[in-house]
């Protein structure tokens, strides 16, 4: 099964190509078709070994939704990104070759139909191209490397996954987004639900601390048995992401704020920053507060260039006092059995660390798309059984363990070529705003990928990025010039 899956990834590799890159309608066709056929090769390394029943009653039941899915696709396009933004909290635990995982089960059967929507429009002669624009040679080019690297991956099965799992459907994600035609009462509605989504989870947080009921989670429940504070996970399975999504919220929110968006607007906007606050600082997730406090330096910097600097100097002074009276971070700081780097970092520093030997053992090529663990293991001399207390915990150390030099190099391509994009294009007009929410929730995401790894395994990434590029070229009488990027028809 690993040589088909090994097989699966340069073949994925090449349909990416034909698909981001390609112009003639025939040659992204095939390239959608390499990219199926490879992600199924690959899927043979994680296949379930259950009973003929189960499976086929699954496949009927996935089926039917995709259909009904696929009709309301091709009707109203436009509900793709809704549906998709109301199933991105939802992460489904499930048992899969005796490993138990969390799976974005719902949103993948959006992406199924608007994928398979995608393949009737290449196929009936649409012949828009490159809607990905100035990241899609980024994006491809870091896609192309991480399904070759499946080649020579010490853990075939865990990178087939991160293959099946993240970078193909949500690059068919992206893809969808981007090819849609979106208009302001389209983003605006997206914004409102997104915050309202927030708002939701934060009560949902609030409540959880006043009754002590945390959900799903029974590691973050035992933390809190022994723990000086109590952290609130919301719906979400770890508190840290129910900490990025507000956190994203929070900044769309500010970059209204900032950019004096109109009357009613500012007053909702400035009303559901304090309430999706006292939410977020239930969670206690030091991630997401400085991903926070990132994300509204940019902001300031955007919107008062050099004017804010004093400020943001202030600002700075004051964050390590009032960091220090949190009990997170009297726990870890200010206790004395916890003073070395690990202890106050949760034991993220030692996974850096020997993140980074690695990443030195492996310089040019990394040990291959999903094998942080397997490598970290044999190591520091792991038992194979303990293999899931690993988790890394940096997306750019993670990068160049697992993909070398080349691989990081391609990320931060990526990553600069979006931020460049969106800061670029940001301003007072809705597409500015629309570019700024977009840069915020990018830097936000990166930032939080540095001590929560997840830049890509997070499809809100791949959709800010989608929007950032799209949204411009439809938007009527407020187009960017963009070289060469995309061709769009009437």
């Amino acid at each position: 099964m690993d040589a088909l899956a090994q097989i699966g990834g340069p073949l994925s590799a090449l349909g990416i190509v034909g698909l981001l890159l390609g112009r003639h309608r025939g040659v992204r066709f095939v390239g959608l078709a390499l990219t199926v056929c490879g992600g199924g090769l690959a899927a043979a390394a994680f296949a379930p070994h259950s009973s003929l029943v189960p499976l086929l009653t699954v496949a009927a039941v996935v089926l039917a939704v995709t259909a009904v899915l696929i009709v309301a696709l091709l009707r109203l396009p436009q509900l793709l990104p809704i549906l998709a933004l109301a199933c991105v909290p939802v992460r489904l635990p499930f048992k899969l070759s005796g490993s138990i995982y969390s799976s974005f089960a719902l949103l993948y059967l959006i992406i199924t139909a608007a994928t398979i929507v995608l393949a009737l429009e290449i196929y009936r002669g649409d012949k828009r191209s490159r809607e990905l624009g100035p990241i899609a040679w980024p994006l491809a080019a870091f896609v192309v490397w991480s399904a070759i690297s499946l080649i020579w991956s010490v853990d075939i099965r865990r990178g087939s996954t991160e293959l099946d799992a993240a970078l193909l459907p949500f690059t068919y994600l992206a893809l969808s987004l981007a090819r849609l035609r979106w208009s302001r009462r389209l983003l605006q509605g997206l914004l409102v639900q997104l915050v309202a989504m927030a708002l939701v989870f934060a009560l949902v947080g609030v409540y959880q601390y006043e009754t002590r009921d945390i959900f799903w989670n029974p590691k973050v429940i035992n933390s809190n048995a022994y723990a000086p504070f109590f952290r609130v996970n919301s719906v979400f399975w770890d508190p840290s992401i129910y900490g990025r999504f507000l956190v994203l919220a929070i900044l769309a929110c500010l970059a209204l704020v900032v950019m004096r968006v109109g009357r009613p607007w500012l007053a909702i906007a400035t009303v559901a920053i304090a309430a999706l606050w006292i939410g977020l600082a239930l969670s206690f997730s030091q991630s997401s507060f400085t991903a926070l406090v990132v994300g509204v330096v940019a902001a300031a910097l955007v919107a008062w260039r050099r004017r804010a600097v004093i400020p943001l100097v202030a600002l700075s002074i004051l964050i390590v006092p009032v960091a220090l009276v949190t009990p997170q971070a009297r726990a870890r700081v200010l206790d004395g059995k916890k003073s070395d780097l690990s202890s106050i970092t949760s034991t993220r520093s030692t996974l850096v660390t020997h993140g980074i030997r690695i990443a030195v053992d492996h310089p040019l090529i990394g040990v291959g798309i999903g094998g942080f663990r397997r490598a970290y293991a044999d190591l520091i001399g792991l038992p194979g059984q303990d293999l899931r207390k690993v988790t890394s915990h940096t997306a750019p150390v993670t990068v160049a363990a697992e993909e070398g030099v080349i691989g990081l190099v391609l990320f931060l391509w990526l990553l600069s070529a979006a931020l460049l994009v969106t800061f670029r294009r940001a301003g007072p007009s809705f597409s500015g705003r629309v570019q700024l929410v977009c840069a915020l929730a990018l830097t936000a995401i990166a930032v939080h990928s540095l001590f929560y790894s997840g830049f890509f395994e997070d499809p809100m990434t791949w959709g800010f990025l989608a929007i950032a590029v799209a949204a411009p070229l439809t938007l009527p009488g407020e187009e960017f010039a963009i070289r060469g990027d995309a061709v769009r028809t009437p």
